[in-house]
């Protein structure tokens, strides 16, 4: 029998019930009565709907040219950004925690910017607030790129919901999925006309795509066991680990095209059904987590990353950890990753260190993003999956105690 296997993350399994191709499709309304939010719009993934909104917002304010993003975040953003027409400018991150630092991002902001991109990483709650009073000084809009975030709260708000428009992924290891999907929100109702009209003009039906990700849906629901991830999981990270190639042992390798298509019935009755045990799932994460870091935090040399700014609630996919150097993170990142331990990257370089996004990047290339790259450098993610057992994770405690007295 295969070696039990850690995911990455903790998505929420599916189970057998889910994937009957009957029962209501309303996806939308279920997640927007999950969220208390009036409405949600369902997009094909988070890179599609956050394109979506960034049209949207074109329309509203056509002059404007500049999107502002965290240097350290997943490179489909700035894909998507470029895709759309518009510039990328990149801010750095704060010394003390993985979000855009104030002072530059309102040195960034011009008359030029149409919107500021707080990022909620890993289910880490940005500081909204923040982005948006520099954002309004300079007449900008705010979208909240909460792709990891779906379950998440700001004063009992749902995260995506402080800025003009947020968006969640449904990948996988997002916690809720359809393999991929996207939903939109936004407070106001006029915004939630442009998204409905810039979703009409963009989105196009692709049965192809459809059948391909409905087929993916099924490999996760049967794959998505700790004895059958080595097929899907393990097997392409040690080929990636062996070659040396960090970026696709990540999953940072992304294509240039974005696939932009409507979220079929079948996905939408999986999600709908999976959605009734995404909260329990997540309390159990938030439970797990929070004795977990507090061990995590006794280790000294180690840095975990909590929630920050107050009166957030995060979720926990994974637990963030920064390492005293990155020669530590890197020695413990070639010995453990193909291990099954559930250790990742977030991602692996800040933005502009990838080299095949410089394309997409242009001129930001060159944005100051000194504590962008310190965070790349020293920060691993820990799956915070229950199949991640007291035993192994007793280990890889022992195992991060060695890396920290080594750096």
């Amino acid at each position: 029998m295969a070696e039990p296997m850690v995911p990455p993350t903790a998505g929420l399994p599916l189970i057998a019930s889910d994937l009957r191709p009957w029962g209501s499709a309303d996806l939308a309304g279920a997640l927007a009565q999950w969220l208390g939010v009036p409405a949600v719009q369902l997009e094909c993934s988070g890179t599609s709907a956050l394109m979506v909104a960034l049209a949207a917002l074109k329309r509203l304010a056509p002059a404007r040219t500049e999107v502002v993003i965290p240097a350290y975040t997943c490179p489909l953003v700035p894909l998507a950004i470029a895709a759309s027409g518009l510039q990328v400018r990149l801010c750095d991150l704060r010394h003390d925690a993985p979000d855009m630092d104030a002072e530059q991002l309102r040195a960034l902001c011009s008359e030029r910017t149409l919107a500021v991109l707080p990022t909620h990483l890993c289910g880490r709650v940005a500081d909204v607030a923040a982005a948006l009073e520099c954002a309004r000084a300079v007449g900008a809009y705010v979208i909240e790129d909460a792709a990891q975030a779906l379950g998440a709260r700001v004063h009992g708000e749902p995260v995506g919901w402080q800025g003009d428009i947020g968006f969640y992924s449904l990948a996988v290891g997002k916690g809720l999925t359809t393999f991929e999907g996207g939903v939109l929100l936004a407070r106001d109702a006029g915004l939630r006309a442009a998204l409905q009209q810039a979703n009409r003009s963009t989105v196009r039906a692709s049965l192809a795509w459809e059948l391909r990700r409905s087929a993916e849906l099924l490999g996760y629901a049967f794959l998505y066991r700790p004895r059958r991830l080595g097929l899907a999981y393990g097997r392409p990270l040690r080929s990636a680990l062996a070659q040396g190639d960090w970026v696709r042992a990540a999953g940072d390798d992304f294509a240039g095209t974005i696939p932009r298509h409507p979220l079929g019935a079948w996905r939408r009755r999986v999600g709908r059904r999976a959605l009734h045990r995404l909260k329990r799932f997540q309390a159990r994460l938030a439970s797990q987590a929070q004795k977990r870091m507090a061990r995590l935090a006794a280790i000294p040399g180690l840095e975990p990353v909590g929630d920050f700014v107050p009166g957030t609630r995060g979720v926990w996919p994974v637990l963030l950890l920064r390492l005293p150097s990155p020669g530590a993170r890197d020695a413990l990142m070639h010995a453990h990753w193909g291990a099954g331990l559930g250790l990742s990257l977030p991602f692996v370089h800040a933005l502009p260190d990838y080299g095949r996004y410089g394309h997409v990047l242009a001129a930001a290339r060159h944005d100051r993003v000194t504590q962008a790259r310190d965070w790349a450098a020293r920060l691993v993610a820990i799956s915070n999956s229950p199949w991640l057992d007291e035993l192994r994770f007793a280990r890889l405690l022992q195992i991060l105690q060695l890396s920290a007295l080594d750096g």
